[in-house]
């Protein structure tokens, strides 16, 4: 009897090390690195900046999938039906864990469908108005748009973007009323601010940076709670008397649900590598991103904070894009 169980046992024993094996040799092939936007722009360098480095700290190559189209949910559908293996990410921001969930119906949730993996970093929103409005603070600014009511237009990058609800943020704080003009992407909006078709607006800094330092737009203050590196003499909207006025373009990588918490661990563990690289910080900075390290649960209990967040002010102001 002694010599059976020995016998019927050996082949389990023998499994254990193989096992050991395969999970240490994660990453075995190359991962597949999802961009939920266009080639090109922003975003996609953000992607291909961070996956190079992050594929030399893993020893494997990242291969990099544009999937842009429906605001996200098409790179969201395809990551939440890949296998929960390691081999596909995604790279989530605010619009498809923030923004997108506060103000439409969409066929994923952002929280139980993925796994968090980290941070990668964020940049500020600014306020900016026509270099020709009599203003140069914030104080200044409320003041105008108190004393000319419903005369204050300002545009954004669509409904429900992070613009958008940026500035309505600003206006449920301020208690005055603006004219929203949304239009399709940055580009245009900042044409109209510039020729005074509209007075205002909330770009990411690093589309409004070239405008800035051309002197055909002011800026008044960021978004966040620091002031930014590249701008040490704007305030803060939070210095500016809105506490906690905290709306940023941020980037982060998730996977589907149910990836293993080994290979979590070890691909937040080596992307924290990269993202304490000087070098990384100055590839960066020309999208004026500040990287940013968080754990897995951290970045978990982000994303659910800033979809939180926008649902509250969507509700509040009755900004509802699927009807």
């Amino acid at each position: 009897m002694k010599r059976r169980t020995l016998l019927q046992a050996a082949p389990a024993l023998v499994l254990v090390p193989g096992l050991a094996q395969s999970q240490a040799a994660y990453p075995s092939k190359p991962i597949r690195y999802i961009v939920p936007v266009a080639a090109g722009g922003g975003s996609d360098m953000v992607g291909r900046t961070v996956t190079e480095r992050w594929g030399q700290q893993l020893k494997q190559s990242f291969v990099v999938d544009n999937q842009g189209g429906g605001g996200g949910v098409i790179a969201c559908q395809a990551t939440v039906r890949a296998p929960a293996d390691g081999y596909t990410l995604m790279q989530g921001y605010v619009a498809t864990h923030g923004t997108s969930p506060a103000t439409r119906k969409l066929p994923y949730d952002p929280v139980k469908d993925f796994s968090a993996i980290g941070m990668i970093g964020a940049t500020p929103n600014v306020l900016v108005v026509n270099a020709a409005l009599p203003v140069k603070t914030v104080k200044e600014f409320i003041d105008y748009v108190r004393k000319n009511p419903g005369r204050i237009s300002y545009g954004s990058a669509g409904q429900g973007s992070l613009t958008h609800l940026t500035m309505e943020l600003f206006k449920q704080q301020i208690q005055s009323f603006m004219v929203h003009i949304p239009y399709r992407g940055i580009a245009p909006a900042f044409t109209d601010l510039i020729g005074g078709q509209t007075q205002a607006m909330f770009p990411g800094l690093a589309a409004a940076i070239p405008h800035i330092r051309s002197g055909r737009v002011r800026p008044l203050a960021v978004t966040g709670l620091q002031r930014h590196p590249q701008f040490k003499d704007l305030p803060t909207l939070d210095e500016s008397g809105f506490k906690g006025f905290d709306a940023q373009q941020w980037y982060g990588v998730v996977g589907p649900a149910g990836m293993p918490a080994p290979i979590v661990r070890q691909l937040n563990e080596t992307l924290a590598l990269v993202l304490r690289s000087q070098e990384l910080r100055e590839k960066l900075s020309v999208e004026a991103i500040e990287p940013q390290v968080m754990s897995p649960e951290q970045f978990a209990a982000f994303i659910k904070t800033d979809i939180e967040r926008w649902t509250q002010l969507a509700k509040a102001r009755k900004i509802q894009l699927d009807s």
